[in-house]
């Protein structure tokens, strides 16, 4: 687990008796200094890297709550920390069942020590599933080599291996970063590009590896040796 996460000068948490909802929500590092509040929801999209429906999702399952300024929609520090939280749990993978059943256990907690504990152990959960999952995925990667392998010795030998396709150095950049796990909100962030920019990106990454999926283009990736695993 990355010990950054509770580090730096922008830690962030709360405690019951400076939010409405009173009870202590995890110290976390936001991506970004408190701007002034209230935030148009147009705002606090750009600042995670989701879109508008996303927030109005979140609110829909009770995560999130938008404040009113006429028509408008707008958010309160309270909520960007919320927010921070949220977007930090869904990019790690956590479904939204258990971002809401770890939210209500928050309400449990007496003290910052307790939040930040529920935090970690939620965390700590999420790390064994995806243990689990590398397993896995090493065990279906190596299926496909075999597979791959019997298919290339029962075709006539031309003397030539597979060729990787020709990548631009974004698209390196941002094959590396998918093979590592990110988010395509995060791998936006992380590459300082739009995010619609970031979809045809990886659209063409796919294409290039003639897979069906980013998951398949990165396994593809990998097998040829354009990524290390």
């Amino acid at each position: 687990m990355r010990n950054d996460l509770f580090d730096g000068a922008d830690v962030v948490g709360v405690t019951a008796n400076e939010t409405s909802s009173s009870f202590y929500l995890p110290a976390i590092q936001l991506p970004f200094d408190l701007p002034d509040e209230p935030l148009p929801i147009a705002e606090v999209a750009d600042l995670f890297g989701v879109t508008h429906r996303t927030l109005h999702f979140y609110e829909e399952k009770g995560l999130l709550h938008a404040s009113r300024v006429g028509p408008m929609r707008v958010y309160y520090v309270e909520q960007l920390r919320r927010m921070a939280i949220i977007n930090a749990c869904r990019e790690v993978g956590i479904g939204i069942a258990v971002i809401q059943e770890f939210l209500e256990e928050l309400v449990t907690a007496r003290s910052q020590d307790d939040a930040d504990e529920i935090f970690r152990t939620t965390l700590a959960r999420r790390k064994r599933e995806l243990t689990a999952d590398i397993s896995h995925i090493h065990r279906q990667m190596q299926q496909i080599e075999t597979l791959m392998t019997c298919e290339e010795e029962e075709r006539p030998r031309i003397g030539t291996n597979p060729k990787s396709p020709a990548l631009t150095d974004m698209e390196r950049q941002c094959l590396s970063l998918m093979a590592e796990g990110y988010s395509p909100p995060r791998l936006a962030r992380t590459l300082h590009i739009e995010f619609d920019d970031l979809r045809r990106i990886e659209a063409d990454i796919i294409e290039k590896f003639q897979a069906t999926n980013r998951f398949q283009a990165v396994a593809k990736a990998v097998l040829l040796g354009v990524v290390l695993n």
